[in-house]
């Protein structure tokens, strides 16, 4: 269903990236999704044509350069070499304005790591309408969230090991001193639900049946 391509970086540097075209071929709404710290996989390119399935433009930026794992600690090793103040602005703006030469609005939606991905491109991407996190969100200091200007919804784990409830609320404290057009749903479950191979064992076929449904009529809403 999907291909790899390439386009071109704000700095004129290339980045390649996965690209799931919907059934009326370049036409629709634009979609970037950001990967969890396992790199460009399956599991990923399996979201993005699911939502080409819904009819949108879905892009997925090569963020490891063609590195993939399941290893926990080499994904770790992965996401603390990845340069986040370089992804955002280039490689995720890159993507950005490559869909939007042809679909008028574009979204990005990210897991794990893609979703603090997904908060920094809200703070950083001007030419992005839409956000969507799922149980991810960069540290206090790394962006300036009050000043985000476009619809985010975020989705949280009740038992998020990595991403603690006590750091999500501190970001939704944050979110509703800046005035944010946002809107939080919680999950009883843990960090990672709502990847379907399970690689940390912590998948939740509800909660995640719950959010996929939330995120599509928000990005309906604000996309189509």
């Amino acid at each position: 269903m999907g291909d790899i391509i390439t386009f071109k970086r704000p700095d004129g540097k290339d980045c390649s990236g996965y690209y799931a075209r919907p059934a009326a071929g370049d036409k629709g709404p634009g979609l970037v999704v950001i990967q969890e710290w396992w790199g460009l996989n399956d599991q990923i390119k399996g979201v993005a044509n699911r939502l080409a399935d819904l009819g949108y433009r879905a892009l997925v930026p090569d963020l490891y350069r063609g590195k993939v794992t399941v290893e926990a600690a080499e994904a770790n090793h992965l996401m603390s070499s990845l340069n986040f103040g370089d992804a955002a602005p280039q490689d995720i703006r890159g993507a950005v304005q490559h869909l939007k030469k042809m679909s008028s609005k574009v979204g990005v939606v990210g897991y794990c790591m893609g979703g603090a991905l997904t908060v920094l491109s809200a703070v950083f991407v001007k030419e992005l309408d839409g956000a969507c996190s799922w149980y991810g969100f960069p540290p206090a200091d790394a962006a300036d969230v009050k000043t985000i200007s476009i619809p985010l919804q975020m989705h949280f784990a009740e038992q998020d090991g990595f991403f603690t409830p006590d750091q999500a609320r501190a970001l939704e404290g944050r979110l509703k001193d800046g005035k944010v057009k946002y809107e939080s749903f919680w999950y009883n479950a843990n960090h990672g639900f709502g990847n379907e191979t399970n690689l940390i064992g912590t998948y939740n076929a509800e909660a995640t049946k719950l959010a996929w449904q939330r995120t599509t009529e928000f990005f309906a809403k604000h996309l189509k």
